[in-house]
């Protein structure tokens, strides 16, 4: 499928918009996401047009007649885009008047009772009209649950502590649906790292880097470097996660191209393996104000590999330690590159430069929501409802379905959503690769042929079901 995609489609991206004078309005732009190739559009009417008079044994010669490439801002283009990308939405394009503080002021919001309670105290139960108007609102999908962020804590704990006796006990042919398991489980930590787990921040980051430790992850540059891509999501050479491949780097090296195709090709749900040990570990990576705190969870990390693994290789040997560490992460390490690629990564949406880049536009527009089975969204606690995530990181995880529902109905005609399918891997697989400005991503096969026969083998082998 994603073969006919890449050879009846011409992405011609580009921020062509008119301003509209609300963010209520409807759609007044033509940003451009992808324009058709004539070819099959013309092919019945060409074979019209062809006829061959038996009577005469004349041939008419046909005229290709020239057809226009339907609206950019079509709801009827974008939903056949969506088919043939496998996702449920593709959205429209969020106008450029709309700013980051628009979508933040549209989330749900509740009385400040802390306020509330002060004035009824000052007032001796009585409150003015001027007071009342006095009071402020939270955002309630902000709040913090200190239960259900233990509750959060105890899924983890116990999802990966049966994970480890399921493996313990498995026959060997249902070990990969143990190591699958185990690796989905270990996946906590993550509102620790942005601060919205508890109001205690020390405790916060104790249990952060404690939930990090077995997957050998050092808790603050995992912060601080994903951070960096919260705050510069799909901004070109500055977001720290699943960055297109420049076109200057794909032609630097015969060595680095075939390395760049495999990473970006049939390797690339684990590709977070290379960004773990690339982003993570080099001091020359952080700011001086970071160094100390990178040292700390550096120095956790390295101790925990000093005790643990022995540990493990003394108590079940070299294929114990496979058995029970490595296998599992190599799971984690699926879905941390399957769920970052599929957030952020689809043909239409671009990466721009600092100068082009618009935050409204990068988080609500350029972040996918994306549904899978109900057990991995559990156990890793709704990260897929990815929207939310990206309008604030500090929304616990808890709150992520009551944020993505008033997202939905404020700018649901903005939103990418998809359901996890074959054909939306496939798309992103065997399309998704160098950088174009114009085009948003080049396909391996259409600079390098005769290097990207691990794309052409991707074609052939992964399902086209959606």
């Amino acid at each position: 499928m994603a073969s006919r995609i890449a050879d009846s489609m011409l992405l011609v991206m580009g921020p062509h918009q008119r301003s509209i004078p609300s963010h209520r309005a409807g759609l007044h732009c033509s940003p451009g996401m992808l324009c058709l190739k004539l070819e099959s559009i013309l092919g019945k009417e060409i074979k019209r047009q062809c006829s061959v008079s038996t009577k005469r044994s004349k041939i008419v010669q046909a005229v290709a007649i020239p057809v226009a490439p339907p609206p950019l801002d079509s709801a009827e283009y974008r939903k056949q885009l969506a088919k043939n990308y496998g996702f449920q939405q593709i959205g429209e394009p969020l106008p450029e008047n709309v700013t980051f503080k628009d979508v933040i002021d549209t989330l749900p919001k509740k009385v400040n009772f802390t306020e509330m309670a002060a004035f009824y105290h000052a007032a001796k139960d009585v409150i003015t009209e001027y007071q009342f108007d006095r009071i402020s609102y939270v955002n309630q999908v902000f709040e913090i649950d200190d239960v259900k962020a233990w509750k959060s804590v105890l899924i983890s704990a116990t999802s990966y502590a049966l994970g480890l006796i399921m493996i313990s006990k498995a026959p060997w042919y249902l070990l990969p649906l143990a190591w699958a398991w185990t690796g989905t489980a270990i996946t906590g930590g993550h509102d620790c790292a942005h601060k919205s787990f508890s109001r205690n921040k020390l405790l916060e980051d104790i249990v952060g880097t404690l939930a990090f430790l077995p997957l050998i992850y050092p808790y603050e540059p995992w912060r601080f470097k994903h951070d960096r891509h919260h705050a510069k999501t799909n901004m070109l050479s500055e977001d720290t996660a699943w960055h297109p491949v420049l076109r200057e780097e794909f032609d630097s090296s015969p060595i680095l191209r075939k390395a760049i195709i495999l990473g970006y090709g049939p390797i690339r749900p684990w590709m977070s393996i290379a960004h773990w040990l690339i982003w993570h570990f080099d001091l020359n990576k952080f700011r001086p104000n970071e160094v100390k705190r990178v040292k700390i969870s550096l120095a956790c990390v390295f101790t925990f590999m000093a005790i643990g693994w022995p540990l493990i290789i003394y108590k079940t040997g070299v294929m114990g330690w496979i058995k029970f560490w490595l296998m599992p992460w190599l799971g984690y390490h699926f879905w941390m590159s399957t769920f970052t690629m599929v957030h952020h990564t689809a043909p239409h949406i671009p990466f721009k430069s600092s100068d082009e880049w618009n935050a409204a536009q990068a988080q609500l527009n350029g972040t996918v929501h994306c549904d899978y089975p109900r057990w991995i969204e559990i156990l890793c606690h709704d990260i897929n409802v990815h929207i939310p995530h990206h309008i604030s990181p500090r929304i616990p995880s808890y709150n992520l379905r009551d944020a993505h529902q008033s997202l939905q109905e404020n700018w649901g005609k903005y939103l990418n959503e998809a359901r996890w399918n074959w054909r939306l891997m496939k798309t992103i697989m065997t399309i998704c690769h160098v950088y174009n400005k114009e085009q948003n991503y080049v396909a391996f096969d259409k600079l390098a042929p005769e290097e990207s026969q691990p794309i052409d083998f991707l074609r052939k082998v992964m399902p086209d079901y959606a």
